[in-house]
């Protein structure tokens, strides 16, 4: 029994999808930059590799190939992939870079477990796949995400008005050289996970990683490697059940 009684709270549907809502107005617009963002015309030009002469075109073609081969979106690669590689490239592409910012408390071994910093952006980094497989699978509606992310990531069945159009001033995120690759992930990721705190002990309802992994994280700086795998395989499970759960609402349109 606690000495000092503790005050309590309860978290209802509404204050998770206020919370979840705003993290659907940050997470879309980088989604955008990262799926039609082409500053240096590098996506357009893989594909006609090779059609143009001299130094700089070779050099830039040599650019487009590297982001045609990392399967960004925009490139020919993308346009060649179907419903199913396209998932699995926000997943493992994607989701693998942020996962790194994710397990990175874990060199800190036991002393994480006792912050909330990675759980909160172990779930913006879930919250951020999900939205992008999401719109991948043609649910590109905001109340809808908004339902995916609480059935998936909170356990909770929000209702189809779950989505509030809060924070109107919420700036378009500014261009930057990392525009168009994985890494611009990371500075809204952040931006995320301080969006998810108002929900608290929400975060622990989220996919996790499993019980060895989470053994292996209270380990001083490998904790960091056991944390990465644990989050990556959570991230995993996390898209998984979040196409399941888009096939089982026949509302939806889907593309798959």
């Amino acid at each position: 029994m606690a000495l000092i009684p503790m005050p309590t709270a309860v978290i209802d549907d509404a204050d998770v999808s206020c919370a979840l809502s705003r993290a659907v107005r940050v997470i879309n617009p980088v989604v955008d930059v990262l799926s039609r963002s082409d500053p240096f015309g590098l996506k357009g030009r893989s594909h006609r590799i090779g059609d143009s002469d001299g130094s700089v075109d070779r050099a830039l073609d040599a650019l487009a190939w590297v982001l045609n081969t990392a399967d960004v979106p925009g490139t020919q690669a993308w346009n060649d992939m179907d419903l199913d590689d396209r998932v699995d490239w926000w997943v493992h592409r994607v989701g693998a870079v942020d996962t790194v910012l994710v397990a990175f408390p874990g060199v800190f071994g036991a002393v994480a477990d006792r912050l909330p910093l990675q759980d909160a952006l172990g779930f913006a980094n879930q919250a951020v796949v999900l939205c992008a497989v999401a719109r991948e699978c043609g649910v590109t509606d905001y109340g809808q995400q908004v339902r995916l992310l609480g059935a998936v990531l909170c356990d909770r069945d929000l209702g189809a008005d779950a989505y509030a159009d809060v924070d109107q001033g919420t700036p378009e995120p500014a261009s930057s050289p990392m525009d168009g690759t994985p890494l611009a992930f990371l500075k809204p990721l952040w931006r995320v996970a301080g969006q998810l705190r108002a929900i608290g002990d929400e975060l622990g309802k989220r996919s996790r990683p499993r019980r060895i992994f989470r053994y292996l994280g209270m380990l001083p700086a490998v904790g960091a490697v056991a944390d990465y795998f644990g989050e990556y395989g959570a991230l995993v499970r996390a898209a998984k059940a979040g196409r399941r759960w888009i096939a089982q609402q026949p509302e939806l349109v889907s593309r798959g």
